[in-house]
């Protein structure tokens, strides 16, 4: 059905004046409790509270929405946000202004748990995945926001992200047991070049992956299609770029590296795995790139239906895997997970992997671009998610996280 550009601005008014009707109906009835985190001195040695906003119980309400009124709202955030176009025009960007803080501040973040992935439904497994929980995350803070890479540490549960606004941020994933619960000992703080400038001064601030190595930290940047390097701790300290394969520059603008993995052993060890958001025309292949290494070179993932690579990370038993996304205006946001095999790349090669679960706006999912994997205690794989709300107001910064057993 070809709607004109008139009715679905009048379509997205009326999206816009529901939900804020929601948002209001919601917080007057949601109260969050204060939860006192001990001090965190890697974290800058500050106490840090985090509030945690249940999810309310009144009957009917609900912090989402449903059917077609939650696919436009989530199709309207996204085509605003990202600059998406759809229905033969492009929709206005409703991205809030974001300042960029060149020293390393706090910010607070609310969380709201998630606690069934697929609301109404009592199951948590999902093919082979089992849901452990998630969290709906907001800052009064306007730097947060916009999460494109995500990089979880198995030792302490602290994290960097990158977000793209050019803002590094750190903390620890507040968990019980394995069920996020919050994000405490949170900072922000401009991602800088050599001379320390704030990439985003300089129009290199769509940050869209995040990798470790033992001494280094990897970003990658869209639109110019760059890597920087920082070294570790990376917080307030300068960057230098990296010098990118040929190929990672002929990468669409908007389409570039989303996803960044260092590899620590094997064949390519010391290399870093990057793989395009899309392919160099609609439609094409998935390109990948073995940056530096033993074998440098690249490789191509065949693209799965209409789904876009958001990000990647290995896994413990020499696995990649990849999260992916496909957004329209009739189905809304969709993620996908597929898993590879880390031996079977190679320059030259071409992979399809195994699909691990496809999910759509029935799930409790949004636009989601971040992925970090760690080993639970019982040995299982977990995988956590993050999504970027393109700092919309009518989209959600949400965390989720599943297991998957071992092989």
């Amino acid at each position: 059905m070809k709607m004109s550009a008139g009715r679905i601005r009048n379509w997205c008014v009326r999206l816009r004046s529901v939900l804020a009707q929601r948002r209001n109906t919601l917080h007057s009835h949601v109260r969050a409790p204060v939860a006192s985190i001990s001090p965190d001195l890697s974290a800058g040695g500050h106490t840090h509270h985090v509030r945690h906003a249940p999810i309310p119980t009144k009957p009917g309400l609900r912090p989402h929405l449903s059917g077609m009124a939650r696919v436009g709202l989530l199709a309207l955030g996204l085509a605003g946000g990202a600059g998406l176009s759809g229905g033969g025009f492009l929709l206005p960007a409703y991205a809030r202004p974001v300042a960029i803080p060149d020293k390393p501040h706090q910010i607070e973040v609310f969380a709201r748990p998630i606690t069934a992935f697929r609301p109404g439904e009592d199951t948590g497994t999902f093919g082979q995945l089992t849901f452990l929980g998630g969290l709906i995350l907001t800052s009064n803070d306007p730097v947060f926001g916009g999460i494109s890479g995500f990089q979880l540490s198995q030792q302490d549960n602290s994290f960097l992200a990158v977000t793209d606004k050019g803002t590094l941020l750190s903390g620890r994933l507040d968990v019980d047991g394995e069920r996020p619960v919050g994000f405490s000992n949170v900072l922000a703080a401009a991602l800088k070049d050599d001379k320390s400038r704030p990439l985003a001064r300089r129009g290199r601030g769509d940050a869209e992956s995040i990798t470790l190595s033992p001494d280094a930290v990897y970003i990658g940047l869209e639109r110019i299609n760059e890597i920087w390097r920082y070294p570790r701790p990376p917080m307030g300290r300068n960057g230098t770029q990296v010098k990118e394969p040929q190929g990672v520059r002929k990468l669409r603008n908007n389409l570039g590296l989303e996803s960044l993995v260092y590899v620590p052993t094997g064949p390519h060890k010391g290399a870093l795995i990057g793989i395009g958001e899309d392919g160099l025309k609609d439609g094409g292949d998935l390109p990948g790139f073995i940056i530096g290494g033993p074998t440098p070179g690249s490789f191509t993932i065949a693209k799965s239906s209409y789904f876009n690579a958001t990000d990647a990370a290995l896994g413990p038993d020499g696995e990649l895997f990849l999260l992916e996304r496909h957004f329209s205006w009739f189905t809304g946001v969709l993620m996908q997970l597929r898993r590879f095999r880390l031996e079977d790349i190679h320059p030259g090669a071409v992979l399809s992997g195994e699909i691990l679960g496809t999910f759509n706006n029935t799930h409790e999912i949004d636009n989601m671009e971040g992925m970090s994997i760690t080993i639970g205690a019982d040995g299982r794989t977990l995988l956590t998610l993050i999504s970027d709300d393109n700092f919309s107001p009518i989209q959600r910064t949400l965390l989720l996280r599943f297991a998957l057993p071992p092989r």
